[in-house]
C-alpha cells in the first residue's frame, strides 16, 4: 500500500496543472481500494468562502503555510509535486523550496515547464527543485534532453511519463456528419496560443462548401484573467471582424470536466493547435486530441515534432496564415487523409491512457520507497 500526497493547483482552481492533478489522482486511486491520496492546494490567496474551510492549502506568500504544507505531505508515503515557474509564491515560484525544505518522504516532482535558456534566476530555482527532489518526471522526450543536458542531474533520476488522457473507444460520437466540418482549438486562452494567425487563415476557406467553422473552447487562462482581463478574447473578436469571418468563428468560454471535454474533442473533424512557441516541450491539448482519435495540426513545437511526424497530424510553419488554411484544406478534402490521421492517433492512443499512465507513476513511488528502505538498512 502506498499513500500518496499531492502539491498541486486543484479544484476549484481551473488550469491544466489542477486537471492533471485531478485525473492522476483518480486512477492511482481507483483500481485499489487500500491506497489513499491527498492534496495540498496550492492558491494565491484564500478568497472569502475558503477561510473556514479545512481543506490543507499552501497560500503564496505565508511562510507559515509552507511549513504547514510541509507537515500535511510528510503524513504521505511519497509525495508528488506539480511544477511550474507560475504556479507557487515568489520571483519563478521559488516559495516551493520553503515546502520541499520541510519534506521528509521520497519526492517526485513532475516539471510541466523545463526551459532550455532560462534566466540565471529561473535555472537556480529549477536547480534547487532539482537537487529536492528523489526523482523528476517529464512530459516529453525534448524535456527528458534538455534537462539531461543543461542541468545537474542524472539520467536515472529522470522518468519521461508522458501526460495521461481518457483514451476514445468505438462507442464513442465522432465528427456529426451534418452541417459545417468543425475546427477546434480549445484549452485556457491566452496570448501566445496563436488563434489569431487560425482566424487570419479561415478567410482562404470560404470556397469550401460548407466552409468550415472554427470552435474557440475554453475559458481565459485565470492569471491573464487577473492581469489583463478579457483582452486577449476582445482582440480575437476583432480579428474575425477584421478578416470577414466573424460568422465562421465560435467562442465557448465553457470550462468542461474532463468526459465531457473529451466528448466535445471527439466531435471535431480536425484539432488545430497554432501555438506561437517554438520552444513549448509538452502540450496536454495535443496529448488528449490524439487519445481522442482526432486528425491534428500543430505548428512545429517539440513534442508535436515527436507525436505527429508518423502521421498523427500535420506540421505548419509559426504564425502562417496560409500553411494553416492549406492543411486546413487537405484535411478536409483529400480523400483518405483525415482517416489516416485518425488511425495513426489511435495507434498512438494507448500509450496516453490514464491507467497506464498511473501504473507508471505508482512503479515509481514504490522504487524510492524501497530504495529509502534499502539506504536505512544499510546505515
Amino acid at each position: 500500500m502506498v499513500n500518496y500526497g499531492f502539491l498541486s493547483p486543484y479544484p476549484p482552481t481551473k488550469c491544466a496543472l489542477a486537471t492533471f492533478c485531478v485525473a492522476l489522482l483518480h486512477h492511482l486511486e481507483a483500481p485499489r481500494a487500500d491506497e489513499r491520496c491527498g492534496v495540498v492546494h496550492v492558491v494565491d490567496a484564500l478568497s472569502e468562502h475558503e477561510l473556514g474551510d479545512t481543506a490543507m492549502r499552501l497560500v503564496s506568500g505565508r511562510p507559515v503555510s509552507a511549513l504547514r504544507a510541509a507537515d500535511a505531505l510528510n503524513q504521505f508515503d511519497v509525495v508528488i509535486v506539480q511544477h511550474d515557474f507560475d504556479v507557487y509564491g515568489g520571483p519563478d515560484g521559488e516559495e516551493v523550496l520553503d515546502v520541499l525544505a520541510g519534506v521528509e518522504k521520497p519526492v517526485i516532482t513532475v516539471l510541466h515547464t523545463v526551459p532550455a535558456a532560462p534566466t540565471p534566476h529561473k535555472r537556480q530555482v529549477l536547480q534547487r527543485i532539482i537537487n529536492a527532489s528523489s526523482a523528476v518526471v517529464v512530459l516529453s522526450r525534448t524535456a527528458a534532453l534538455t534537462l539531461t543536458d543543461s542541468y545537474r542531474i542524472g539520467a536515472a533520476h529522470v522518468s519521461m511519463i508522458p501526460q495521461g488522457a481518457l483514451t476514445a473507444d468505438s462507442s464513442q460520437p465522432g465528427p456529426r456528419p451534418d452541417g459545417p466540418p468543425t475546427v477546434l482549438t480549445w484549452g485556457l486562452l491566452g496570448p501566445g496560443k496563436g488563434i489569431e494567425w487560425a482566424i487570419a487563415a479561415l478567410g482562404q476557406l470560404r470556397d469550401l462548401r460548407p466552409a468550415p467553422r472554427y470552435l474557440i473552447a475554453g475559458r481565459t487562462h485565470p492569471k491573464v484573467l487577473a492581469e489583463q482581463g478579457e483582452s486577449y478574447r476582445a482582440y480575437l473578436h476583432r480579428q474575425a471582424q477584421r478578416f470577414g469571418v466573424a460568422d465562421l468563428v465560435e467562442f465557448d468560454p465553457a470550462y468542461r470536466a474532463i468526459t465531457a471535454l473529451t466528448a466535445l474533442v471527439r466531435e471535431a473533424d480536425v484539432v488545430l493547435l497554432p501555438y506561437d512557441s517554438t520552444i513549448k516541450a509538452s502540450s496536454g491539448v495535443l496529448v488528449e486530441s490524439i487519445a481522442a482519435g482526432r486528425p491534428v495540426i500543430a505548428t512545429g513545437f517539440p513534442q508535436a515534432r515527436e507525436l505527429l511526424a508518423d502521421g498523427a497530424g500535420l506540421l505548419i510553419p509559426h504564425r502562417d496564415p496560409w500553411a494553416m488554411a492549406h492543411a486546413i484544406r487537405r484535411v478536409l478534402t483529400e480523400p483518405g487523409l483525415a482517416a489516416k490521421m485518425a488511425d495513426r492517433c489511435a495507434g498512438l492512443a494507448p500509450g496516453f491512457d490514464w491507467n497506464t499512465i498511473a501504473g507508471s507513476y505508482r512503479s515509481l513511488a514504490r522504487a524510492l520507497i524501497a530504495a529509502r528502505a534499502e539506504n536505512r538498512v544499510a546505515t
